[in-house]
């Protein structure tokens, strides 16, 4: 992490073309931004805001993340939910 601490529970890791690699954190709606070459984590994705407005608490963890290479997109989902979200950073 930015503070120099192991990043716990890791999960569904996925290389992005911008040269990085994102991680979301089982049981957490974040994505972590880790530096490929090093190793270190640099920065957080918050994606609680998908269950608040868009699909509700009902539903499991926030658990997938998908590259698009020939579009330069990123699509993320989670475990059984009915919908998928293409990500922007801005």
């Amino acid at each position: 992490t930015p503070q120099g601490r192991a990043l716990e529970m890791a999960n569904e890791l996925e290389v992005i073309d911008r040269g990085e690699i994102w991680a979301n954190v089982y049981g957490k709606d974040c994505i972590a931004r880790i530096n490929p070459d090093t190793g270190r984590m640099f920065g957080w994705i918050l994606a609680d805001n998908l269950r608040r407005e868009r699909i509700g608490w009902g539903v499991d963890v926030f658990n997938g993340i998908a590259y698009d290479r020939s579009g330069d997109r990123v699509f993320v989902t989670g475990k059984l939910w009915h919908m998928l979200f293409e990500v922007r950073l801005v």
